[in-house]
C-alpha cells in the first residue's frame, strides 16, 4: 500500500506502529474510569483551592483525554501496511544523505516517517514536517536540495539512495 504523497495529514505507518498506537488508544480509553473516581476522590477532601491532589488528577486527565482525542484523529487519517515503493523520496522511505563538504564516506541514513513509529525502529526518524523532510520529499537519487536549519543555517544535503522501510 502507498501513502498520498500530496494529502497533508497522511501519515503512512507500519502495522506493528499502528497496533501499538491502537493499543496504547484502547489503554487510555479504558483507563478514563479510574482518572474520574481519583478526581472525585480528591474532591471530596475539601477545600478545591488548596487541593493539589484534585489538581493533579485533573490534570492528569487532561494530557490523557489531549492524547486520546491526538491518537483517534492520527490513526483515523493513517495509511497502514507496507512502505511505499516509490522513484521520488516519499514517508515510509529509508533515506541515506551526504551533507555538502562532507567526506564522501561520511553519510547519514534515517527513516522519514512520523515520530510515532520511532518505537518500532533503531533508526532516526525525520519527520516529513521538518525543515530537512520538506527539503527531500520528492527528491530522486543524486539530487541535491538546500534546507534552512532551526539554527538559521542554510544546509545542502545529496540524496545517495532510498528504498521502501522494511519494519
Amino acid at each position: 500500500m502507498s501513502t498520498t504523497d500530496g494529502d497533508q495529514g497522511t501519515t503512512w505507518l507500519s502495522q506493528e506502529a499502528y497496533d501499538r498506537l491502537q493499543a496504547e488508544l484502547d489503554e487510555h480509553i479504558a483507563n478514563r474510569p479510574a482518572i474520574a473516581a481519583e478526581i472525585n476522590a480528591r474532591r471530596e477532601e475539601g477545600d478545591l483551592r488548596e487541593n493539589g491532589g484534585y489538581h493533579a488528577a485533573r490534570e492528569e486527565q487532561g494530557k490523557a483525554e489531549g492524547r486520546i482525542l491526538y491518537l483517534k484523529e492520527f490513526l483515523r487519517k493513517a495509511v497502514v501496511g507496507d512502505a511505499p515503493t516509490t522513484n521520488k523520496v516519499a514517508p515510509g522511505t529509508v533515506v541515506t544523505i551526504q551533507f555538502d563538504d562532507d567526506d564522501e564516506d561520511d553519510t547519514e541514513t534515517f527513516l522519514l516517517g512520523s515520530r510515532e513509529i520511532a518505537a518500532t525502529t533503531d533508526l532516526t526518524v525525520y519527520s516529513p514536517e521538518s525543515a530537512l523532510g520538506k527539503a527531500i520529499l520528492g527528491a530522486s537519487k543524486g539530487d541535491q536540495v538546500k534546507y534552512t536549519a532551526p539554527s538559521g543555517a542554510q544546509i545542502k544535503v545529496k540524496i545517495i539512495k532510498f528504498e521502501p522501510f522494511g519494519g
